[in-house]
């Protein structure tokens, strides 16, 4: 992915106003990501435990997406998959996170959801520089272009739904 500036990301939220996207928390180590590992870019907001963001490049722009986590993500005991990366995760590892539709649809309340794992690391969990906390991937027989196509593509889907 290329490197983004603060500016880049505010600019590119697709279901949230200009003004929500002006005021939501960008991350201040833009310049210490892996850039290179990355195949978009998640974080958490780290003042409000309950939302996320997402900005992934589609046909040459930056498409950021506002996410929203539920309130309680305690006592799991089960392991999750996320939907993007398909990596599994014990317990909060997975969380679904919902995104307000773009557009009228969006203002009425319309939403979309995917489970994702909850720290948004999906690209550096499939190229192996963060290892979940079960310690270990699924051995998969694809490329890591292969993998990394298949969550672009999946990203894209749930991006695709917002306008839906």
């Amino acid at each position: 992915m290329r490197p983004l500036t603060e500016q880049d990301i505010r600019a590119s939220f697709v279901n949230c106003s200009k003004g929500e996207a002006k005021r939501l928390a960008v991350p201040r180590d833009l310049d210490e990501r892996p850039w290179d590992d990355l195949d978009f870019l998640g974080w958490r907001d780290p003042g409000a435990p309950d939302r996320s963001y997402l900005v992934i490049e589609r046909h040459g722009r930056p498409v950021g997406i506002a996410l929203r986590l539920p309130a309680s993500r305690s006592g799991f005991l089960h392991r999750s998959m996320c939907s993007a990366c398909l990596t599994t995760h014990p317990g909060g590892g997975v969380s679904l996170m919902t995104a307000r539709k773009a557009g009228p649809a969006g203002r009425e309340g319309n939403s979309v959801g995917l489970y994702l794992c909850a720290d948004l690391a999906c690209s550096l969990y499939l190229r192996g520089r963060k290892v979940p906390q079960s310690g270990a991937r699924f051995e998969e027989s694809l490329t890591l272009a292969e993998q990394t196509a298949r969550m672009r593509g999946n990203l894209c889907a749930f991006i695709d739904k917002l306008y839906a």
